[in-house]
């Protein structure tokens, strides 16, 4: 027989708000110093990959606001379709500049300069950004919360875009492989595009994670219960 995972206390769920906020906050905090790092490194050695993955911290950094904030309001719960459009909108908002300059960057032949900084920010977030992940989808999915965990699938894309980066930074500066720089910047976009319409699609109907949980088992037994009454039936009339 399938049966239903708890429900959470007052006391735990308020415990787990809680940390969400702490997550949130240290995810901020980081991804402001990678985003400033980064797109100043960015600039100066003329990488599109290079300041598209700051911009992807800023991008970080508002996902997290957004939920830090949905989690400050008395009913959390109401705020996930709100938190998760933001969301979406600032992956597509990254996705555009980003495909802009990489496209500008590969057209033009522009060759991105060696960037010691970045190779050492892009590596630090291959280290950092997975338990920050890890942390903030386990809770989300004990909350039940669709943005906390939206966010967190939005953080761990950020371990990728840094992995890409970093390649690409590593590329250009041992092989002269410029053109890396920018093909990292299409990959980029490539996943903002992608992030983004599935944190669209993920409150459209404006549940969260442990509402359709419930709801696959309230289904699951309506079908049992259906099936009970019709060989009930069956049997009355035997």
């Amino acid at each position: 027989m399938t049966t239903s995972a708890a429900p959470l206390t007052d006391v735990r769920r308020h415990v787990l708000q809680r940390r969400i906020r702490w997550i949130v906050g240290g995810t901020i905090a980081y991804n402001l110093v990678e985003a400033v790092v980064a797109i100043s490194a960015g600039t100066v050695a003329s990488s599109a990959a290079l300041i598209g993955f700051g911009l992807d911290s800023t991008i970080e950094v508002l996902s997290a606001a957004a939920v830090a904030w949905q989690f400050t309001r008395r009913d959390p719960e109401r705020w996930e379709r709100t938190t998760l459009r933001v969301i979406a909108v600032a992956f597509f908002a990254l996705a555009a500049y980003v495909t802009v300059t990489s496209l500008f960057a590969l057209v033009s032949g522009t060759e991105a300069a060696h960037s010691p900084l970045g190779i050492v920010i892009t590596a630090l977030s291959v280290v950092i950004m997975p338990f920050l992940s890890l942390a903030e989808r386990r809770t989300g999915h004990e909350l039940g919360s669709a943005s906390a965990v939206a966010d967190s699938r939005q953080t761990l894309i950020c371990t990728y875009l840094s992995a890409a980066v970093l390649v690409g930074l590593l590329a250009n500066s041992m092989l002269g492989w410029w053109w890396v720089d920018a093909v990292a910047g299409l990959v980029i976009a490539a996943f903002a595009v992608r992030e983004g319409a599935e944190a669209w699609r993920g409150d459209a109907c404006a549940t969260s994670v442990g509402m359709l949980l419930e709801d696959e088992h309230d289904y699951h037994n309506h079908d049992h219960d259906h099936d009970h009454d019709h060989d009930h039936d069956h049997d009355h009339r035997a």
